[in-house]
């Protein structure tokens, strides 16, 4: 079967086309179609695979081998017959808009820094460039202003294929080691690589280039980058959320952060203005109940945090032997905690968990877990102390 035909490497720009379907072969209930030329690119250089339709057949996946392009469909193609190809445009155009700018932004980097380009992923709602070396906050700040400056520009892209011994004068970034004939994309004065997949004219099709996150990885640095339309929604998402946020905090958006500090320090003050009164009020509670039982045993919706343990401890101050404390409510479950000053408690966990199907344990003096079950049988357990008893 001869080479197919690379439209793509012709025109990146091409998004319909004719050609002659040269065979159809079955392939796990898809079929893998073979047409004389395409536009379709296959999965390369990073990029993943062009989608779209022949004659209206949708084609799911693209993939090439031994020069041969395999278009991968859910119904057959009749062998010999004349086909329309038709790629899904805006998907390749937004590919191509990340590409190009990871190409820049990788080329800046590499000149400035000289970290190499040792991963690249363009998946279908993000871009990720890894690079060998470390970068600060402000350098990346640098890095994208004069990446966008390349797109403000709008300098063509330039493919060349240079004969082995031009290629041997060239001063240009890759990844792997190539075999054969090698193909050079070029953006004058920012980058030189050696790439399959398509890529825009010029430079200002990739209409803007913004990092959005930075983290270490393997001792250099992951970049999560966003081109064209891609950073056009991530501006709208972040627009609608900002000015959602200003709404809520009656504050300019250009103001959001100093609002949102304010806000922090009321909570804080706040936090602190109840835990003092939760304190008064564990106290009060403490004085309303009787601990002359031997096993207190307290049932509290309303307490939360340290509240508990707190109560629990003012119970045996009082002169509680054991003492028993539930936060929570039946249908929600509970978190309990049981303490003694004079008995080991732990006999009573084990035998609630066990009950109750309970997680929770601790020291003889004092154990807290959770569990589920109703107030009444765990009030009967309590009352029943260490003994079984049917409840």
């Amino acid at each position: 079967m001869e080479a197919t035909e690379k439209l793509f490497y012709e025109d990146s720009h091409l998004k319909e086309f004719d050609a002659a379907v040269c065979a159809c072969l079955p392939d796990k209930g898809r079929y893998r179609v073979v047409l004389d030329r395409t536009a379709f690119f296959p999965e390369g250089g990073g990029q993943y695979a062009d989608t779209g339709y022949l004659d209206g057949v949708e084609v799911l996946d693209v993939r090439e081998k031994e020069d041969i392009v395999y278009h991968i469909t859910e119904r057959p193609l009749k062998e010999g017959a004349k086909v329309h190809g038709r790629i899904n445009w805006e998907e390749r155009f937004e590919k191509m808009q990340q590409h190009s700018g990871e190409h820049i932004v990788s080329g800046i980097v590499h000149e400035q820094f000289g970290y190499n380009n040792v991963g690249f992923h363009l998946g279908s709602d993000y871009c990720t460039l890894d690079f060998d070396g470390a970068l600060t906050k402000e350098q990346l700040k640098e890095i994208e202003r004069k990446a966008n400056k390349a797109v403000f520009e709008n300098v063509d892209v330039q493919v060349s294929y240079p004969s082995k011994k031009d290629l041997a004068t060239f001063d240009y970034r890759s990844k792997i080691e190539i075999e054969g004939q090698v193909r050079i994309v070029t953006i004058p004065g920012y980058d030189v690589c050696a790439c399959c997949a398509p890529h825009v004219k010029k430079t200002g099709e990739i209409g803007l280039i913004k990092i959005v996150n930075m983290v270490n990885y393997k001792g250099g640095e992951r970049l999560t980058m966003l081109c064209g339309y891609r950073a056009l929604s991530d501006y709208d998402r972040k627009e609608e959320s900002c000015k959602s946020v200003s709404a809520a905090l009656c504050a300019k958006e250009t103001e959001i952060s100093q609002a949102v500090d304010r806000l922090k320090e009321e909570q804080v003050s706040l936090k602190g203005k109840m835990a003092s009164l939760q304190q008064k009020m564990i106290r009060y509670l403490a004085q309303e109940i009787d601990v002359s039982e031997h096993i207190v045993t307290v049932f509290d919706k309303e307490l939360s945090g340290n509240a508990p343990r707190e109560l629990m401890n003012q119970l045996l101050r009082k002169g509680a032997s054991v003492c028993a404390v539930f936060a929570g409510t039946e249908s929600g479950g509970y978190r309990y905690v049981i303490g003694s000053s004079t008995e080991d408690v732990r006999p009573l966990c084990k035998r609630l968990n066990e009950t109750f199907a309970g997680r929770g344990g601790g020291k003889a003096e004092m154990v807290q877990g959770s569990l589920k079950g109703s107030e009444e049988a765990l009030r009967k357990i309590c009352k029943g102390g260490y003994e079984d008893e049917e409840i």
